[in-house]
C-alpha cells in the first residue's frame, strides 16, 4: 500500500491542443522558411530589407511555434512560467543583437 498522494490531474492537463492545430502550425512554419528561403536566394530587394524582412518573419516563427505548438495559452500553472518565457525572449535578443553586432564589424575590417 502506498502512501504517495495522486497527482491531481484536471481535464486541462489532457489537452494538447487538436491534430489541425499542429497541421495549421506546421504548414505556417513551412511556408515561412521557404519564403525567407526565397528572398534570400532570389536577391529581390536591398540587404537592409531582406535582413528587416527575415527578423520578422523569425518572429512571427516564434509566435507560430509558442501557440501552435508549445501550447502557451493552454498553461494553468504558476506565474514563474511567464517569467521564465520573458528571461528567455531577453536571452535570444541578446544573442541575435550581439551576434548581429559583431558580424557587423567584418564590414568596417574588411
Amino acid at each position: 500500500m502506498s502512501t504517495m498522494p495522486e497527482p491531481v490531474r484536471s481535464e486541462a492537463s489532457h489537452k494538447h491542443g487538436s491534430p489541425t492545430r499542429h497541421i495549421i502550425g506546421f504548414i505556417l512554419s513551412i511556408v515561412l522558411s521557404i519564403v525567407a528561403l526565397e528572398l534570400v536566394l532570389h536577391h529581390s530587394m536591398p540587404k537592409g530589407a531582406v535582413l528587416g524582412f527575415i527578423v520578422l518573419l523569425a518572429v512571427v516563427q516564434i509566435f507560430v511555434q509558442l501557440f501552435m505548438f508549445m501550447h502557451i495559452t493552454e498553461s494553468y500553472g504558476p506565474a514563474y512560467h511567464t517569467l521564465m518565457l520573458m528571461i528567455g525572449f531577453f536571452f535570444v535578443i541578446a544573442i541575435v543583437g550581439g551576434s548581429i553586432w559583431v558580424m557587423s564589424f567584418n564590414a568596417q575590417v574588411s
